[in-house]
């Protein structure tokens, strides 16, 4: 899995001992739950076995809302038992014994709108400033920030850190890194992505890529999540309330997107 500015959870379907993932040198089986920067992630499954889950992602500012847990699960790979508690279990069997996607769609959204209403949400301000870095992917600044939301500097970074999880500059960074990487998996030449993703230069961004994923641009560009992302998660429009749909599932702030499928890099 390559690094993304959202907070993922996958909740795993399979029979048997189904999705397995190796982080921080440990290999660990189950549903599972993986910060912002969580590092070097991979995920697979049992020779021969069939494995399927459902991959729900959150924007930190909605993970905060959601989960009440985005800045512990900055770095972290955890099990999803660890953030949702004994519920999980049980929501792990609802949507395993659904007869239909469409139906899984809706019990998870259910689930989340639950927990969505009983969790205060983040600063107004912090959530203005994580839509702007995305919609500048990354390229403005903490002080254009601060300015914008009509807060100091300081000010911004310390809710923003305590809130989101990571600093303004970091959580920039990784925004930057995940429209450059995109860009390397849809073919572009890396010394055109540096330039087009406001990288000094290429070695610049040789090194953003290999701290976010301790991998190359060219490994990086060839990564199945990458491959699949334009379709799962096509490009969101703000949902006024949890809307599913026959092949996704948006949220509000940013939406979060679903799709039925093996969960790529199984074997």
């Amino acid at each position: 899995m390559v690094a993304h500015p959202s907070v993922t959870l996958f909740v795993d379907l399979s029979e048997g001992d189904g999705l397995v993932r190796e982080a921080h040198g440990r290999r660990e089986h189950g549903s599972t739950v993986v910060g912002l920067a969580s590092g070097a992630l991979r995920f697979g499954g049992s020779a021969g076995g069939k494995v399927e889950c459902l991959q729900i992602r959150l924007s930190p500012v909605l993970a905060a809302a959601v989960l009440g847990a985005s800045t512990d699960l900055s770095g972290t790979v955890v099990p999803l038992e660890d953030v949702w508690g004994r519920d999980s279990g049980r929501i792990e069997e609802m949507l395993r014994a659904a007869p239909s996607w469409e139906e899984r769609f809706t019990m998870a959204a259910d689930a989340l709108a639950r927990r969505l209403d009983a969790r205060p949400s983040p600063d107004p301000e912090v959530a203005a400033a994580w839509r702007l870095m995305i919609s500048s992917k990354g390229r403005t600044g903490v002080d254009s920030l601060a300015d914008t939301v009509g807060w100091s500097r300081k000010r911004l970074w310390s809710r923003f850190r305590s809130q989101i999880g990571l600093a303004p500059k970091h959580a920039a960074r990784l925004v930057r890194f995940d429209h450059a990487a995109h860009l390397l998996a849809a073919g572009t030449a890396a010394a055109r992505v540096a330039a087009a993703s406001g990288y000094a230069d290429q070695a610049h961004l040789h090194r953003e890529v290999r701290a976010f994923t301790g991998a190359t641009p060219t490994a990086v560009a060839a990564a199945p999540w990458l491959a699949i992302d334009g379709l799962a998660w096509p490009t969101p429009t703000p949902a006024p309330a949890l809307t599913p749909g026959p092949a996704a599932l948006t949220l509000p702030t940013r939406p979060v997107r679903q799709v039925p499928a093996r969960c790529p890099g199984a074997r």
